[in-house]
């Protein structure tokens, strides 16, 4: 066994820990087909969110930790319920009103409101795999639509029919009194309408494969449950289709837990055996809602990658998955400079350390160096200092500091440079309130001042740093952070703020005290 492999078999890292549960599943017969199949779903019923990114990126950190362990091969699918019917329109689209007309039909069949693509679902599926294809992840692709029409359902389907009554106790048994009354295993797609029909079977026949129910209109219909003429409902659809595909992992919010039970019987009843599961906690906005695609509160990759590169998001779904997190947008700084200072810890790190980077587990082994040697907290103080419109202007700040680095060598710094400009102007600029100081403020202030124009030597920003104590102290300041917090409430016009020491030494001495000077003269107030 190579260090790798004996390394990672004792790694806490959470991937690994849920890729060794897969080897101990495979430990004494490797999967029928030759390969571990890893599954997510996605429901387009809205546009995609961070939260469908986060479980494709999740899985694959799985995977991939999966891989460096076991030899046997692997396969990731990515699977749209885009057979469901639409329930609701969504209030993030064009014209909503004009998709009123197409509730309950297949969101396959429901006309793209944005006017690109031949159905809602097709838009909606485009963009994920868009999305998914910028983070490189590797997948195949499935739509439910193609999947139930094309008849590679079939075989399942007949086997739901042949299993009606099992399945059906195990449904009911989850239901409540009034809803049993209705309920059906199947839903089918009415010919004369194109609606999803939640409607109760009169009767099921495996032998002809076909069921009997009451049309819209109250027709008697007899319709095959082959080619798509009809869908499975939501839960023993998660069954179903573990089945008919042979999946070994799916990982699912905790929304799902509750069915978990309910997934895997019907599974086992249809012939196969239960999958691994891995449940997360669930995403929650800057208001602590749970992230919707239909509402499209939270933020939407696009929004992120506006901000931020896409590693960070990365990282940020790296952590601590079985916790809920607020996805919002001040999230962004964070998660940008920490996984730069998990980018810049792993290079001296021994092997058993990096696997329990995130870093590894971002780049399957293989993380780049950082470049980014101004964090993105201070390049958006920088650009809240100097107000910057652009880029170049953060670049004329970031040479006096790091006159080595330019945009060609530095790629990360020049891409972070342009998204904390973007940063700033969208949420930080709007929110800036400035005060004028106290007289105990301006006298210190003006001692600050007084130091930085005498200046001798290089702008160290460990010198400047204690230059900038060493003035509190006198004024006596106690706590010494009320110092700093009107540092940052009278120049910065935020409650919180960088190391001033290292602000000073980006920003420039002879710039902090002019900044400085037109804050005591009150012209940071009118601005």
């Amino acid at each position: 066994m190579s260090d790798l492999r004996e390394l990672a078999m004792t790694s806490k890292a959470w991937p690994f820990e849920e890729a060794k549960k897969l080897v101990k599943r495979f430990a004494k017969k490797p999967p029928a087909n030759g390969y571990v199949l890893f599954e997510t779903g996605y429901g387009p019923s809205g546009l995609p969110h961070i939260g469908t990114f986060g479980e494709v990126a999740r899985t694959t950190m799985i995977r991939r930790a999966f891989e460096a362990i076991s030899d046997i091969p692997t396969k990731l699918i990515c699977f749209s319920d885009d057979l469901d019917g639409m329930r609701k329109v969504p209030g993030n689209v064009p014209n909503p009103a004009a998709l009123e007309e197409h509730l309950q039909r297949p969101l396959s069949d429901v006309p793209d409101p944005f006017g690109e693509y031949d159905s809602f679902a097709g838009h909606n599926n485009a963009m994920l795999r868009r999305f998914l294809d910028t983070f490189g992840f590797q997948y195949d692709f499935i739509s439910s639509a193609e999947f139930y029409r094309s008849g590679r359902f079939d075989k399942i389907l007949l086997r739901c029919l042949e299993k009606y009554d099992e399945i059906m106790e195990v449904m009911l048994a989850s239901l409540r009194e009034e809803r049993r009354a209705t309920y059906s295993l199947f839903l089918p797609i009415s010919a004369k309408t194109g609606r999803v029909l939640y409607v109760p079977m009169k009767s099921v026949d495996a032998t002809k494969g076909t069921i009997t129910f009451d049309d819209e209109d109250g027709d008697e219909v007899t319709m095959s449950v082959t080619g798509g003429q009809v869908k499975l409902q939501w839960k023993p659809d998660f069954g179903a289709r573990w089945a008919a595909l042979d999946v070994d992992f799916e990982m699912y919010g905790k929304d799902h837990s509750t069915n978990t039970h309910i997934y895997d019987k019907i599974c086992r009843i249809l012939g196969a055996p239960a999958p691994a599961h891995f449940v997360y906690e669930m995403f929650l906005d800057g208001e602590g809602q749970k992230i919707s695609k239909s509402s499209g509160n939270g933020i939407s990759i696009d929004s992120w990658l506006k901000y931020a590169s896409a590693e960070s998001l990365s990282y940020f779904m790296y952590q601590k998955p079985k916790t809920a997190k607020r996805l919002f947008f001040e999230v962004i700084p964070k998660a940008v400079d920490e996984y730069h200072q998990q980018l810049r810890a792993f290079p001296g790190q021994d092997l058993k350390a990096r696997l329990n980077n995130p870093v590894w587990h971002i780049h399957r082994g293989q993380p780049p160096v950082s470049d980014m040697v101004i964090p993105f907290s201070m390049l958006l103080n920088l650009a809240s200092a100097s107000s910057a419109e652009n880029k170049a202007q953060m670049w004329g700040f970031i040479n006096k500091y790091a006159p080595d680095a330019a945009p060609k060598t530095h790629p990360g710094l020049d891409a972070a440079a342009e998204q904390a400009v973007r940063y700033f102007h969208d949420f930080v600029k709007p929110k800036k309130v400035y005060r004028a100081a106290t007289d105990l403020e301006r006298a210190a202030l003006t001692e600050l001042a007084d130091t930085l124009r005498n200046w001798e030597g290089d702008a160290d920003a460990d010198a400047l740093q204690s230059a900038v104590f060493a003035v509190g102290k006198t004024h006596g300041f106690e706590p010494l952070r009320d110092w700093f917090k009107a540092i940052y409430e009278v120049l910065l016009g935020a409650s919180q703020g960088p190391r001033f020491g290292g602000f000073i030494a980006l920003y420039g001495v002879p710039e902090t005290v002019a900044l400085i000077e037109n804050a005591l003269a009150g012209e940071l107030l009118a601005s």
